[in-house]
């Protein structure tokens, strides 16, 4: 059974079922501490919550990342702690692109470790970049927290979507 996407596309009932269920997966990470790994850094805590929207852009495509990204980032700005992530722009936006650039990367590479640092230097930068501009952080903050938190949320995403890929496409064939 196909049905008919707004931008045309046919979309196939898998690439349905991985959209809901990684965008499932999005707001369990978010409700629970399962979507916080601890790490020695000064966050204390590495997030995981961007891993679901780079599978999605890498096992089914850049719209389906961009959507479970899109779910990301609309939980972080619902769910706001401070003023930084209260900001929509801040909150959603990087989050958007997190599984289009980890689908550009793999496309180009058909490495899912790139496509997850990728993925994960896009919502890394993209917040902290966007948070400098806005006023939020000033670039020496930014770039701290982008060392000593981001290399860490690379390390755990690329080992979880190496994996979790893998695992996926073993059992499609």
């Amino acid at each position: 059974m196909k049905t008919e996407s707004a931008i045309g596309r046919r979309w196939q009932t898998r690439t349905l079922t991985v959209a809901g269920l990684l965008g499932a997966v999005s707001v369990v990470l978010g409700m629970t501490p399962l979507g916080f790994i601890p790490v020695p850094t000064a966050a204390g805590h590495a997030t995981i919550m961007h891993v679901p929207a780079i599978l999605g852009g890498v096992l089914e495509g850049p719209v389906v990342g961009a959507l479970t990204g899109l779910i990301f980032g609309l939980y972080s700005f619902m769910q706001a702690g401070s003023a930084l992530f209260a900001d929509p722009l801040i909150a959603i936006l990087p989050r958007i692109f997190i599984g289009v650039v980890a689908y550009g990367v793999y496309r180009l590479t058909k490495s899912d470790a790139l496509a997850a640092a990728f993925g994960t230097i896009t919502n890394t930068a993209g917040v902290l970049g966007l948070a400098v501009l806005r006023g939020y952080l000033t670039g020496p903050v930014a770039w701290g927290v982008a060392l000593t938190h981001g290399i860490p949320e690379i390390v755990v995403a690329v080992a979880i979507t190496v994996i979790v890929s893998k695992t996926c496409r073993k059992f499609r064939r």
